[in-house]
């Protein structure tokens, strides 16, 4: 019999199959805060990793939240063996497209460093403890904040709304502060991400591979960014009209990679299926093959069904109509068919899981613990190690919905 264990205004289910229930009547900033976090930030850990936040005071002119504040990261540092490889984590957030959310945003962590916590626990892929976090627990592990609202991307103001886009002046500060800090003479190197931050470092990622030596081990992983171009249940294209907002509202076009937009306009641009195939660097992607995120915000938007028809599915998949489950199974497929080309490079990896969930790399239990989401038996961490130092290919695509009982939903009250 499966135990319940009460953590904060959600309930998980400890078992076979596990939901997690989140509160679905709260802000989209809110969600998304749950989406990624849940065990992170409502950890049963006793004894967590707590890193403080260290503002950027030498930054680049004009590198600074949307408020103008500072922007700022977490740093915890590596020992032994790990002392001079580095992990880079970008946050994750969602974005804002216009005045009226970018307003909203720059009232909240996501938006300025006076909202952000002190400090923040260290779990999954950031976990310093060896039997979390079995192939980085020992190296220098970062958590860049996310406060620009376009993934470190834009480049541009709003007087009149008292808004800074420099989201990209912002990763450059970052890159230049901790390069000061030692990873100049890193030996091995990981930009990772979750969401709007997995997004940010699949559009940076040769240019953090160009940061280093060509001696130096450079390899991204992207979780829960893989943001696909589809159309939502009315067959309008609501994420293209948010990227569109984005890429235009916060002057994105021009840090955009150069070898997308020659061919393709700028918002087609800020979507993964466009550039992925064309990185020359090592990329691993985890994603859910029925990301919630993407459900919710993309797929079916309150916007894009007036009648209701999809909320319930929306917020618990056991409530989904077999049409619905069709529906889904369909943009799993198309998700398949972005990753194809992608997969045949030995040097890129894959771990995509039929299961409803978004950001898996920083949430303990579904990064590494005893009954981790596994795909043939391994866990994403050993998936994302194996890959990173090359002990194995690493290509696991999982059978479709229902077939994974290992999967950690979430489920929304």
């Amino acid at each position: 019999m499966n135990k319940l264990l009460l953590l904060v205004g959600f309930i998980v289910v400890l078992g076979t199959q596990a939901n997690e229930y989140l509160d679905f009547n709260v802000t989209e900033i809110d969600r998304i805060e749950e989406l990624e976090f849940g065990f992170s930030k409502y950890s049963s850990n006793l004894n967590p990793l707590l890193v403080g936040l260290t503002l950027i005071r030498g930054a680049d002119s004009g590198a600074v939240c949307l408020d103008g504040t500072l922007p700022g990261y977490h740093l915890h540092r590596g020992h032994g063996s790990g002392a001079n490889s580095w992990l880079i984590q970008l946050e994750g957030g969602g974005w804002c497209n216009n005045v009226r959310t970018c307003v909203y945003r720059k009232k909240t962590r996501r938006g300025s460093s006076n909202y952000m916590e002190k400090q923040l626990q260290f779990t999954g892929i950031l976990s310093d403890k060896a039997q979390e976090n079995p192939d980085f627990f020992n190296w220098n592990r970062v958590k860049l904040r996310y406060c620009d609202g376009a993934s470190f991307s834009g480049d541009g103001q709003n007087q009149a709304a008292q808004l800074q886009f420099r989201g990209e002046r912002i990763w450059r500060a970052a890159i230049a502060d901790l390069k000061a800090k030692g990873m100049r003479y890193a030996n091995q190197a990981l930009l990772s991400g979750c969401s709007a931050g997995g997004l940010a470092a699949i559009l940076r990622c040769d240019e953090f591979r160009n940061l280093f030596p060509g001696s130096t081990k450079v390899k991204c992983l992207s979780d829960a960014g893989l943001f696909l171009d589809t159309a939502d249940v009315s067959g309008g294209r609501t994420i293209r009209n948010l990227y569109n907002g984005v890429v235009n509202f916060q002057s994105v076009k021009n840090n955009l990679p150069r070898m997308c937009t020659n061919h393709l306009d700028p918002t087609s641009c800020f979507f993964p299926q466009n550039l992925i195939s064309q990185m020359k660097t090592p990329l691993f992607i985890v994603n859910a093959a029925y990301d919630t995120w993407q459900i919710q915000s993309s797929i079916a938007p309150t916007s894009a069904d007036p009648s209701g028809f999809w909320h319930d599915c929306r917020l618990n998949h056991a409530k989904c109509t077999p049409s619905q489950i069709r529906f889904l199974q369909g943009f799993r497929d198309q998700m398949l068919r972005v990753v194809r080309g992608f997969s045949m490079s030995r040097h890129n990896g894959l771990f995509i899981n039929s299961c409803f969930a978004h950001c898996q790399t920083e949430r303990q239990d579904t990064w590494f613990a005893d009954d981790s989401p596994v795909i043939r038996k391994k866990a994403v961490a050993i998936a994302v190690g194996d890959w990173y130092f090359d002990r194995a290919e690493v290509k696991l695509v999982d059978c479709p919905y229902p077939c994974d009982k290992s999967c950690h939903n979430l489920v929304f009250r």
